[in-house]
C-alpha cells in the first residue's frame, strides 16, 4: 500500500514599515478562517497643542550663624513668597513644598583647611498656575516678595487636561493604522475584514524645562514662552481578511 502524506504549508510574510510592522498570516491551501487570515499594523497619532498651564520652582536659600538661625530666616523668605502667591489667587492646593533642607558650609584653605562658615536653609516650592497668561507676573511677584534670598529654578508649560487632544490623536492613529491595512489588502489581492483585536499605547504628555532667571535680575518684563506640546497615540491593530 502505497501512504500519501499530505502536509499543509502556512507562510508568513512580514513586511516592515516606516510607522510600524506590518505581518500578513495567510495558509497556503486558502481553507482558512478568517481568523487564519489575518494583517497587523501600528498606526500613529500625533496632535500639537499649545500649553494652557505654567509649572515653576522657586527656591528661598538664606545663610545663617547656626542651624536655628538659618531656618528661622528661610521660614520668614518663604511665608512672604507663600502669601505673594496667595495675593496672585494661586490657591493652596497649587503651591507645593518640593524640599526643606539645612546643612553646614564649608570652605577650605591650605592654612587653615576645612572650616565652617555657616549653615544653609532651603525651601524649594513647585507652583502651578492654571492660567498661562498669568505666569509672568506671579514670578516677578515671587522674585519681589524672596527678594536675593529666592532663586528660580525653572519654568515647565504644560496643559492641564490632554484628553481632547488624546481623543484626537487616537483617530488620527486609527485613521493611520486603517489606511495602510487597506492599502496592503488592496495590493494583496483582498480586502479587510472585522477587527481581531486593538492595542493602544499613549504618550504622555512631557514638560520640558526652560532656564529661568535668578533673583536680582531684572524681571519686570518677565514673559513665558509656551511653545507646543505633543501628544501622541500609538496603536496596533488586527485585522480579518476576507
Amino acid at each position: 500500500m502505497k501512504l500519501t502524506k499530505l502536509r499543509t504549508i502556512a507562510s508568513i510574510i512580514t513586511v516592515s514599515a516606516v510607522a510600524g510592522v506590518i505581518a500578513l498570516a495567510l495558509p497556503a491551501n486558502g481553507a482558512g478562517t478568517s481568523t487564519d487570515r489575518y494583517i497587523t499594523l501600528t498606526g500613529v497619532g500625533t496632535i500639537s497643542v499649545v500649553p494652557d498651564a505654567v509649572r515653576f520652582n522657586a527656591t528661598v536659600s538664606v545663610l545663617g550663624s547656626t542651624n536655628a538661625a538659618a531656618l528661622s530666616s528661610a521660614s520668614k523668605s518663604a511665608a512672604a513668597v507663600r502669601a505673594a502667591l496667595k495675593d496672585k489667587g494661586i490657591a493652596v492646593k497649587d503651591i507645593r513644598s518640593a524640599n526643606i533642607s539645612v546643612y553646614p558650609e564649608y570652605t577650605w584653605t591650605q592654612e587653615a583647611g576645612t572650616k565652617i562658615t555657616g549653615y544653609r536653609a532651603s525651601q524649594t516650592f513647585d507652583v502651578l498656575i492654571r492660567k498661562a497668561s498669568d505666569a509672568g507676573s506671579i514670578i516677578e511677584a515671587v522674585v519681589n516678595a524672596g527678594g536675593d534670598n529666592v532663586q528660580l529654578g525653572g519654568v515647565m508649560p504644560t496643559t492641564l487636561n490632554p484628553s481632547a487632544a488624546t481623543e484626537d490623536a487616537r483617530a488620527a492613529a486609527v485613521a493611520n493604522a486603517k489606511s495602510k491595512a487597506t492599502s496592503y489588502a488592496k495590493l494583496l489581492g483582498t480586502s479587510l475584514g472585522k477587527v481581531i483585536s486593538l492595542e493602544e499605547q499613549s504618550s504622555p504628555v512631557y514638560s520640558s524645562p526652560f532656564p529661568m532667571t535668578k533673583a536680582g535680575v531684572a524681571a519686570d518684563a518677565v514673559e513665558v514662552d509656551l511653545g507646543e506640546q505633543d501628544v501622541t497615540v500609538t496603536i496596533t491593530v488586527r485585522w480579518a481578511l476576507n
